[in-house]
Order: C-alpha cells, then structure tokens, then sequence
C-alpha cells in the first residue's frame, strides 16, 4: 500500500528537493575529504616564513618556532621524496627513504637558521630562515598569520595548517556561489562556479600554506560586494568591498592596493560609458569607485607609515635573488628588460599550451554578456590583480601558478555565466516573450 503524500509540491509536480545552499556545503565537504589524500607535501619555501610567524604569534619563543617549523618542513619533503620514489622505475623497490631525507633536511636547515641566530638575528615573529632584508617583507604580512593560529593552538602543525586551508579554500568556492547568486544566477550556474573554483588552480593554490587562499577569497568577498552594490544594495556593498580591502592590506598590501586600483578604474569606465548615454551613474558604481581609491590612498599612506619594503627594496629582492648577490645599481632598466623577456616567454607558453588564455576568453565572454556588463567589468578589474602581481614578479620559474592565480576568478564566474547565456539567450517573463527581466537589466548594466 502506498503512503500519499501531503502538503505543498512545486509546480510541475515534483518532489521538493534539497536547497542550493545545501548543495553548496556538499560541494565544499566533498571537497575536503578530497583533500585527505595530501595532508603534507604542499608547502613552498616561502610557508616557513608564515608559519614561524603564526607559531611566534601564538608564544613561541625563535628556537621552538624553528623547531617545528623545520620538522614541518622535512616532513614534506620527506613524503614527497617517497611519492615519487614509489612510482619511480629504476628505484621503486628500494629502502623507505624517510630517515635519510629528513635528517638531510633537518641537518641542512639548523645549519643556515643556526648561524644567524647565534649571529643575534633574533628580530621580528619571523624564524631567520633567509637574510634579514628579504624577512622583513614577511614582516609586514601579519594577516595570514594571524589567522592560522586558531587552526595552530587546536590541531598542531601539520593538521592545523592542512585545516586552515581546507576552510578557506571552501569559503573561497562558497563566496563564487554567493557572488553568482548577487547577479540572480540560477542555482546550478551558482553551483558550477563554486565547483569550478576547486577544480581550476584556484583550489589547489588556495590549499597551499601561502597567503594566496586568504587574498582570493577576501578579492571575491570584494567581487561580491560590487554585485550587491550594482543590484540596489549599496550599503552591504560598500561593507564588503572596504573591508575586503582593508583585511588585504594586513595579508598582503599589494594586493590590496592592486585591487582598489582595479575596482576605483573599471567603476570609472562603468560611469564615463553611462554618462556618454546619457543615463544616471548610479550609487552602486559611485560607492565602489570610492571604497577602491580611499583603499589605494590609505595603503599607500598606512605603508609608507608602518616603513613597509619599497618598491625598489621588492626589485633589488628580485633581481639578487632575495639578497644573495649584490644590490643592483640600475634597477629599473633591469628590471624593464627582464618584463619584456617575461611576457614574451609567457606567450610563447600560452601558445603552446592556450587552455589559460582561452578560459579568460571565456570567463570574459560570459561576465560581460547581456544585462551583467557592469558586474563583467568588476569581475575582470579584479582577475587583473592577477596579471599585475605577475608582472611585479617577473620570474619564469613560477609563473604559472600562484602568482597570477587570481586571473583565474574570470572564468570561475564567467565561465558559468557564458553557459548559461548559451542555453538561454534571454530570460523571458509571462506576458513579455523574448524580452529580458528589467530588474536585471536596470541594476547590472
């Protein structure tokens, strides 16, 4: 015998099902889980200087912060080398090479951290794991830190800094579902740029124990604040975009000024293009253009306050190879050079390997389309940062990867976007065929 059902069912006859928000959270679980099959292995050079930091914050003194940061470390590198000797066909049946890895490694870093402490660079949170002109500018980045010391105090170091990634990467995939749902995307667009954000490298960086998880999802925290200002909501707008700004400036202040200067001009071109029409500006554009250019006036001011590196002191960084051969004399010419160099290398790449430039086609396609230009401008402002933080860092050898990985925030909303503009061309109401919904219209363009 049956069992009837009661109560509402939705048009069409069809069973409710569960919300998009409930998919959403599936979506971040599942990809948590995934995350358990590399726990270690994921650290660049550059996370030792976080951690010391995070692990001073939290009352280590620089011997225990070096400790177990070099543990950390060599445990990595320890379960890399066993990865690939599993796999490798001359070696794979030979002896676990974890004892003899992580003593090299252990041995190798005391001796460099070692030295300079016995030398008194005692200094700032950072661990001297590198010359004391290249750890200050880890000194000004407090922001990302600062935040694994919650993750640090609960789970110790290799499962706290494997948590903290994990929550803000999820974050960072369920704030391109919210951005997606401020433009009125349907839920499976919204569902697909939040799965995108985990499959593209925007999901394997975001995991790295870098700053770069926290700088994406505080730039989409800002992207999203752009949408709600453009749909009428222009307080909660202005709320997001200021303070996503002002949370960059303590992870990592470049990005910050980057981004409100990316957000301040593409908010400039929206209203040069409405006033040549003749239409209103609209407060949502105005609101954002002021929170981006009060974020490039006061990162500049706060910086040259707090006596924050120069942009001469990032170059010499650069082009001595974070201070291990002398200051350059001629640093801007050089550094002109190895830009043109750069970029010509990067394009001959690119057209080799095109599947990065044609996914920005596409995200750009999609975000611009129809009554969501305004929002494709924004959108495109902020994939920007990406380019120009590559271009801060001419180096070949990692250009492909976290650098310019907020480039990759175009097609994960864009993409989405263009798909379902393909489906459906126009978004049709009772009563009015072919034309499209005027709430969207008034408020994206």
């Amino acid at each position: 015998m049956r069992t009837r059902r009661t109560g509402p069912r939705p048009a069409g006859g069809r069973p409710p099902g569960p919300r998009p928000r409930t998919w959403a959270l599936v979506l971040a679980t599942v990809f948590a889980l995934l995350q358990l099959a590399n726990v270690t292995g994921r650290d660049t050079p550059d996370s030792k200087n976080y951690l010391s930091y995070a692990l001073s914050l939290s009352g280590e003194d620089k011997r225990e912060a070096a400790a177990a940061t070099i543990d950390f470390v060599c445990e990595g590198e320890a379960s890399v080398a066993v990865r690939r000797q599993r796999v490798d066909v001359v070696r794979f049946h030979r002896a676990d090479p974890t004892p003899r890895i992580t003593a090299e490694c252990r041995a190798r870093e005391w001796r460099t951290v070692g030295a300079r402490l016995a030398a008194g660079q005692t200094g700032g949170h950072t661990v001297p794991f590198m010359p004391e002109r290249f750890m200050r500018i880890f000194e000004a980045r407090p922001g990302y830190p600062a935040f694994l010391v919650p993750f640090l105090s609960l789970f110790g170091v290799t499962w706290g800094l494997w948590a903290a990634g994990v929550v803000v990467t999820a974050v960072g995939g369920v704030l391109a579902f919210l951005v997606l749902r401020a433009l009125r995307a349907p839920a499976r667009v919204r569902l697909a740029g939040q799965a995108l954000y985990y499959v593209l490298p925007c999901g394997a960086t975001a995991m790295r124990p870098m700053t770069e998880g926290l700088m994406l999802a505080l730039t989409l925290t800002a992207v999203w604040g752009c949408a709600l200002a453009l749909d009428g909501r222009v307080r909660a707008g202005a709320w997001l975009v200021g303070g996503a700004l002002a949370a960059l400036f303590a992870v990592k202040h470049s990005q910050a000024l980057f981004l409100g200067l990316c957000l301040a001009g593409a908010a400039a071109l929206i209203a040069v293009r409405r006033r040549w029409r003749g239409r209103p500006v609209g407060r949502g554009v105005a609101v954002v253009a002021v929170a981006g250019a009060c974020g490039v006036l006061g990162t500049l001011l706060l910086a040259r306050h707090l006596r924050y590196p120069s942009e001469t002191e990032s170059l010499q960084d650069l082009l001595t190879h974070h201070f291990s051969r002398p200051d350059r004399t001629r640093v801007w010419p050089e550094f002109w050079q190895l830009q043109g160099n750069f970029w010509g290398e990067w394009l001959r790449r690119q057209l080799w390997q095109p599947l990065f430039v044609a996914a920005l086609a596409a995200g750009a396609w999609g975000a611009a389309r129809g009554p969501r230009r305004a929002f494709g401008l924004f959108a495109a402002a902020a994939a920007f940062t990406g380019i120009l933080t590559q271009a801060g860092h001419p180096d070949i050898a990692i250009w492909g990867d976290r650098l310019i990985v907020q480039a990759w925030l175009l097609p994960v909303l864009g993409v989405p976007l263009l798909l379902e503009s393909l489906v459906r061309e126009r978004v049709a109401l009772p009563g009015l065929p072919g034309r499209e919904r005027p709430d969207l219209v008034h408020s994206m363009r």
